[in-house]
């Protein structure tokens, strides 16, 4: 799996404090950006996310390629619908010689690895012999299962990557998307750092847990965490 990020809006910090400022200053946001301090800015954003009042960060954005998940981590991913998505076509890329993912389950269990690995390749063939005697890409990746690697650039605002995270970090997420997830917010914390400082699952961001009866039981370990009555993931 690699995760890159490859654009984001300059200065990020610098552009949500100022639209924070404009909000309750009768000055315009240029004019804010250049009079705000590095303590002070550090102090609002920390001051709105902690109070709730997050719409200000809808103003950065950032943008990832990804390469190397599966098309299961990609279903899971696009249920986030305040973000932009630009996939891999499996209509008009033909596939050769293509690659899975590997849940660690299968791999560490050598006999079904084996016949996983079989299976995997029966596919590919059924699929290379459908392309080669004319049935479009198409119709012929009918045949391919869901364990296939694909390519992805997807685009949130900070707001909602802190929203993401909450889900896609707790030890409920499926391990693939928490991965993915952990290697997003590593890439985000190298440009926005307040931002992001205290971003992942829930418990830890909020000090609460959503899942109920369901929960892992890691906020027990949070000193101050709840545990909220209501659960479930899609």
């Amino acid at each position: 799996m690699k995760v890159k990020l490859i654009a984001y809006t300059q200065r990020a910090e610098e552009v949500v404090v100022s639209a924070i400022r404009q909000c309750y200053s009768s000055l315009g946001a240029f004019d804010l950006q250049e009079k705000t301090d590095k303590e002070t800015r550090e102090r609002l954003i920390r001051q709105v996310i902690e109070s709730g009042h997050t719409s200000t960060l809808e103003h950065a954005t950032f943008t990832f390629a990804i390469e190397g998940v599966s098309r299961v981590t990609e279903i899971q991913l696009i249920r986030h619908r305040l973000a932009s998505y630009s996939i891999q076509s499996g209509r008009y890329v033909k596939r050769g010689e293509v690659k899975y993912v590997i849940p660690r389950s299968i791999r560490d269990n050598e006999k079904l690895l084996k016949k996983y690995e079989k299976y995997l390749e029966s596919c590919n063939k059924m699929y290379n012999s459908l392309v080669d005697n004319g049935i479009k890409a198409q119709d012929a990746r009918y045949c391919q299962p869901q364990s296939l690697q694909t390519k992805i650039v997807v685009t949130m605002n900070a707001r909602e990557l802190l929203h993401f995270f909450e889900k896609r970090m707790c030890l409920r997420a499926q391990w693939e998307i928490r991965e993915m997830a952990a290697l997003m917010l590593k890439e985000v914390k190298k440009v926005a750092p307040i931002m992001f400082e205290k971003a992942g699952a829930s418990c830890v961001s909020q000090g609460i847990c959503y899942e109920g009866k369901m929960s892992c039981g890691l906020w027990e370990k949070i000193p101050g965490a709840i545990l909220k009555k209501r659960g479930g993931r899609e």
